[in-house]
């Protein structure tokens, strides 16, 4: 598989998917952080970018540095709170498209498989079945390719790098993810293949139910 040099988007690069009184869907690319981090090099972040041309924009949820696709924003504080509960209430659904090395061990199936921090390792998350929270993972096949096969995967659980880690447990990593693919299935791809393709909701003032959904670029 040929590898193409990948560069994350520069600023000012925000695509907006969808915008009203409450809220705004955007479009993250991969290497960009969704919410800054603590050192000065890490401002720059999709919603550091929001706040320029929407300044009472609120996070709702994010995603990893390295998965692209849809993110959600409040733009006030009572539709904050309203999707945030549904968040807590597991009634927002969302799908991601990955592309794994490797085929699984069947066309769909389901992963419960707990987990919990690597403290010394930090980012990374490591299964216990011990001391791990619950963690579900559904999984399906959408195509087969020279590499493995392209996944519709849907958390049922929002644990973080939940989907990575059970990607890695089924045997089937994530291609380009850093922290737990190797070998072939890291360098297979120049970035982590996951994307956040479909995300639905219920309007926090409407109460009408919304559907987004952001086609991944492999």
């Amino acid at each position: 598989m040929t590898l193409l040099r990948y560069d994350p988007p520069m600023q000012p690069y925000l695509r907006i998917l969808y915008r009203d009184d409450d809220i705004v869907v955007v479009d993250k690319p991969s290497g960009l952080l969704s919410v800054p981090g603590k050192e000065p090099q890490h401002y720059d972040s999709l919603y550091t970018r929001l706040l320029l041309v929407l300044p009472t924009a609120r996070v709702v949820h994010r995603l990893d540095m390295a998965t692209s696709g849809i993110v959600l924003f409040a733009l006030n504080k009572p539709a904050q709170a309203a999707i945030q509960r549904q968040f807590e209430r597991r009634t927002v659904q969302k799908s991601y498209r990955a592309q794994v090395y490797c085929m699984p061990p069947a066309q769909a199936g389901y992963i419960d498989l707990p987990m919990r921090c690597d403290w010394p390792n930090r980012p990374r998350q490591m299964l216990d079945l011990v001391l791990g929270k619950s963690s579900q993972t559904a999984y399906r096949v959408l195509h087969t390719n020279a590499v493995g096969a392209v996944l519709a995967l849907t958390p049922i659980t929002g644990r973080s790098h939940q989907l990575r880690v059970h990607m890695q447990a089924l045997g089937t990593p994530i291609c380009g993810d850093k922290f737990y693919a190797e070998g072939e299935a890291f360098t297979a791809a120049p970035r982590l293949l996951l994307h956040a393709e479909t995300l639905q909701f219920t309007h926090p003032s409407s109460g009408a139910l919304l559907r987004f959904e952001c086609a991944a670029e492999f």
